[in-house]
C-alpha cells in the first residue's frame, strides 16, 4: 500500500492534484482517414491512438452465428517509456492487455447486430505515464463511436489506489506512473457507467476488504466523470461535422 509521502501535509498529491481529481483529459475523434473510426486521447501524460476497422465479414474459423467477433490488438511504441526498450508486438503483456480490452469493449458493443462479422480495434500507446489500460479503453470507445458502431453505453475505465494521511486512509483517483511505482495496490475498473455494470476489474496487489469498497467507489466515480468528458467530446465532434457540412451546402 502506498506510503504517506504520496500526499502532502495539505492533502495534495505529487503532481498537485487532489485525491479525488482526474488527470487532465484531452481527446479528438476522427484523427485518421483510413480507418472506419479513430481517436486520440491524452490522460495526463499518457497518450494513446485508437483505430477501428469494420464491421467486415469474419473468416469461417472465427465467425459467430449470433454476434460479432471483437478483435483487439494493444501495443506500445518503442519510445513510449523512458526505458527506451523495445516493446515487441504480441508479447505476453500486450496479449494480456489486448484480452482485457476485448473484454471491456465487447460488453459495450451491441454484438448481436453483426452476426458472422468482425470488428478490429487497434490501440497504440505513444507515451506511457500510468493508466495506459484506462486511456486505451477510453480512446477505443471514442474510435468505436467515430466508426458508427452501436454501443449499449460508453465503456470507460479508471484506476484508484490508497494512500495515508495523518494515519487515515485516503483513496486516490486516476493513478499516475509515480503512484503506480510506489508499490501500492492499484485497482482498475472498466465499466458502463450509465448502466452501472462492470466489464472488468483488476487489482495489482491484495487489498484489505475494509478498504475495497471505498477504493472501488472512487474508481467507479472516476468512470462516471470520464463518461461526461467523452460524451462532451463526441457532441463537439458531431457539432463540428454538421457545421462543416452546412458550409459546404451553402
Amino acid at each position: 500500500m502506498p506510503g504517506p509521502d504520496l500526499l502532502s501535509s495539505q492533502g495534495l498529491r505529487l503532481d498537485g492534484r487532489r485525491p479525488n481529481e482526474l488527470r487532465r483529459i484531452r481527446c479528438k475523434l476522427g484523427v485518421f482517414a483510413q480507418p472506419d473510426g479513430s481517436a486520440y486521447l491524452e490522460q495526463g501524460n499518457t497518450k494513446v491512438l485508437a483505430a477501428v476497422y469494420g464491421p467486415h465479414q469474419a473468416s469461417k474459423s472465427k465467425s459467430l452465428q449470433d454476434g460479432v467477433v471483437v478483435n483487439c490488438q494493444y501495443s506500445m511504441a518503442t519510445f513510449s517509456t523512458g526505458e527506451r526498450k523495445n516493446h515487441p508486438r504480441g508479447d505476453r503483456k500486450s496479449q494480456e492487455m489486448s484480452m482485457h480490452l476485448r473484454q471491456a469493449l465487447t460488453a459495450a458493443i451491441k454484438t448481436e447486430l453483426y452476426p458472422r462479422s468482425q470488428i478490429d480495434i487497434y490501440v497504440e500507446v505513444l507515451q506511457a505515464d500510468g493508466g495506459a489500460y484506462c486511456a486505451s479503453v477510453n480512446a477505443a470507445t471514442l474510435a468505436l463511436i467515430d466508426a458508427g458502431i452501436p454501443l449499449r453505453a460508453y465503456a470507460c475505465a479508471c484506476s484508484a489506489s490508497m494512500a495515508w494521511r495523518n494515519g487515515k486512509p485516503e483513496p486516490l483517483l486516476d493513478v499516475g506512473h509515480v503512484e503506480e511505482a510506489a508499490g501500492g495496490v492499484v485497482l482498475t475498473v472498466a465499466s458502463l457507467p450509465s448502466t452501472g455494470s462492470i466489464g472488468l476489474i483488476e487489482m495489482s496487489h491484495r487489498l484489505h476488504m475494509d478498504y475495497f469498497d471505498v477504493v472501488l467507489s472512487r474508481a467507479m466515480q472516476g468512470c462516471r466523470d470520464i463518461e461526461v468528458i467523452l460524451d462532451r467530446a463526441v457532441r463537439e465532434h458531431l457539432a463540428e461535422g454538421w457545421t462543416k457540412q452546412d458550409v459546404v451546402v451553402i
